[in-house]
């Protein structure tokens, strides 16, 4: 999923280094503004995969609410969200003629559960 956040980019020792006021600690740089702005959306997809899921981003602030001095500006980053892909170990119980009756129909009970999970929550897979 696409997400855009924007970011204050300051111009310092014929650099750029970048932060997101959204996004506390989030922060790159670059020699040239194209470097800095790849770097920017490395950085924002990074930290965002690492510490948020689709239900808990934080809200985007408007760039007119961005207070700058003179040798910074706010760019829109856009970038990708990826969810966490890994996996977590889950222990549960089930009754045992249900275990007895999945394990003859050789379910995966791993994939068996992301299922009913998803459709439980109305997620697409």
């Amino acid at each position: 999923m696409k997400v855009i956040y924007p970011a204050v980019f300051h111009y310092e020792d014929e650099g750029f280094w970048v932060e997101f006021p959204d996004l506390n600690g989030c922060m790159t740089q670059g020699d040239s503004q194209s470097e800095a702005y790849i770097n920017a959306v490395e950085a924002m997809e990074l930290f965002l995969q690492d510490d948020y899921t689709v239900d808990t981003l934080p809200a985007a602030s408007s760039a007119n609410k961005i207070e700058t001095d003179k040798d910074s500006f706010v760019v829109f980053v856009c970038g990708e969200f990826k969810v966490n892909e890994k996996a977590v170990k889950k222990t549960l119980t089930i009754p045992f003629w249900l275990n007895a009756q999945a394990e003859k129909a050789g379910l995966n009970f791993s994939q068996t559960l992301q299922e009913a999970l998803c459709k439980k929550l109305n997620v697409v897979m």
